[in-house]
């Protein structure tokens, strides 16, 4: 791997970018730690990127900075052509709702909502009601994803497998610019974890959304467009595999 995570030149849309970011923790104390050192790094639409490293190199802090769960210590983090340093918490949770899609490893489905619901969650939140066309685009989502006859089974009902393409469809239900994943394989049978692979795969191709996966799996990270290794809160390598031309040539 190279020493450097530097955006792609063929990106012509960066969906997202971070400059020089840097996130400590109990600040101004005498345990002060830095946990991120100077994180460069950009995402262009139709990019499809592993995330790999050890534990507690940093990944989940950086997953929750893009995310904006969380705000950079220091450094700049663009998403969409917003600075979000810019912003206040109001207009973070906006850009959030609209701009990202979250896909972790625990599903994370309300067990009280069908799949259907739990599609529309996102919707509800903001607006407090599902309209006719949120519906219609949940009901085309879960179709896509194979669980077109599951519209109003809970969580219980189904497998693990299923319970992770309900997540996958919610995560998509605002056609988010980009989309990040916590190891959404991790507890899946290979077959399964295949399956949600190459359904956020085909979103990324179709819709153009930039998509960051957090993996252990070495076969799951070499079908990714790149690989950026991230070791003690340092991106120490990437890896390019240019082997999709229909997303960067």
């Amino acid at each position: 791997m190279s020493a450097a995570a530097t955006p792609n030149p063929a990106a012509d849309d960066t969906v997202l970018r971070l400059r020089g970011v840097r996130k400590s923790y109990n600040v101004g104390t005498p345990v002060e730690t830095e946990v991120l050192h100077g994180i460069d790094l950009a995402l262009g639409a139709h990019e499809f990127v592993a995330l790999i490293g050890p534990s507690g190199s940093g990944k989940s802090t950086l997953l929750n900075l893009m995310g904006l769960l969380e705000r950079p210590t220091a450094g700049q983090l663009v998403i969409d052509g917003h600075d979000t340093g810019a912003l206040d918490d109001t207009a973070l949770t906006r850009l959030r709702g609209h701009t990202i899609g979250f896909v972790f490893q625990y599903h994370h489905l309300l067990p009280a909502f069908t799949a259907l619901e739990n599609v529309l969650l996102p919707s509800i939140i903001e607006h407090g009601v599902a309209t006719d066309d949120d519906e219609a685009r949940a009901v085309e989502l879960l179709a896509r994803v194979g669980l077109a006859q599951a519209l109003s089974k809970r969580p219980g009902e189904l497998s693990g497998g299923m319970q992770q393409r309900v997540a996958i469809a919610r995560a998509l239900a605002r056609s988010p610019r980009l989309i990040l994943a916590d190891e959404p394989t991790g507890n899946l049978d290979t077959a399964s974890a295949d399956a949600v692979f190459e359904l956020l795969r085909s979103f990324n191709r179709e819709h153009g959304s930039a998509c960051l996966i957090v993996t252990h799996d070495p076969r799951l990270a070499a079908r990714c467009d790149r690989i950026i290794e991230l070791v003690d809160g340092r991106i120490v390598g990437e890896q390019q595999h240019p082997t999709h031309p229909e997303t960067l040539p």
